[in-house]
């Protein structure tokens, strides 16, 4: 993570909004205390990748436990 003070930032906000665009997190201090992180923000994902993974039910019972009883009973 690259730090910058505040005064860097004001005077030079276009490089260091470059290195976060390129996917790099700055961190600012004023004073010598960190007051903010600038982190890059997630790519955009399709929607089909943006939902949460829901487990498959059948009839009350996870699809996971089926295929496992399955397999006990196949040995």
């Amino acid at each position: 993570m690259r730090q910058a003070t505040f005064t860097e930032l004001r005077n030079h906000a276009k490089e260091y909004f470059d290195i976060v665009e390129a996917g790099e997190s700055v961190r600012i201090v004023r004073n010598g205390k960190p007051i903010a992180d600038i982190i890059p923000l997630p790519q955009d994902l399709p929607s089909w990748k943006q939902r949460l993974a829901q487990p498959l039910i059948i009839e009350g019972a996870s699809l996971s436990r089926i295929i496992l009883e399955e397999r006990e009973a196949t040995d």
